[in-house]
């Protein structure tokens, strides 16, 4: 019984600080949501533009290669950096479009 008690009493514990920090200390800044959007709608644009390429093996590479890269940059936090990557990024996205609307 009492055994419980400690366990319930150390769940709570964490829960709460848990809860706590996550809602204080982990709000994102308006500019960081924003950026933050504004990639995820650029993944979706690459996903959506990946149905037109014709070969499954390529589809997924261009896929699998697109996912890798948001993952490999996950933890960027300065938001110069994530406006230059997704600059870069759509820039080269728009080069790889031409390419593949000439297939």
């Amino acid at each position: 019984m009492v055994f419980c008690l400690r366990l319930v009493r150390q769940c709570r514990s964490f829960a709460t600080q848990r809860s706590s920090s996550k809602r204080i200390g982990g709000a994102l800044s308006l500019d960081h949501f924003l950026q933050r959007s504004r990639v995820i709608s650029f993944y979706r644009h690459i996903l959506r533009s990946c149905r037109d390429i014709k070969d499954a093996q390529t589809r997924r590479e261009t896929q699998k290669f697109a996912r890798d890269e948001l993952e490999r940059h996950r933890h960027v936090t300065d938001l110069q950096h994530i406006r230059y990557l997704l600059s870069t990024g759509k820039t080269e996205w728009d080069a790889m479009e031409r390419y593949i609307g000439g297939m």
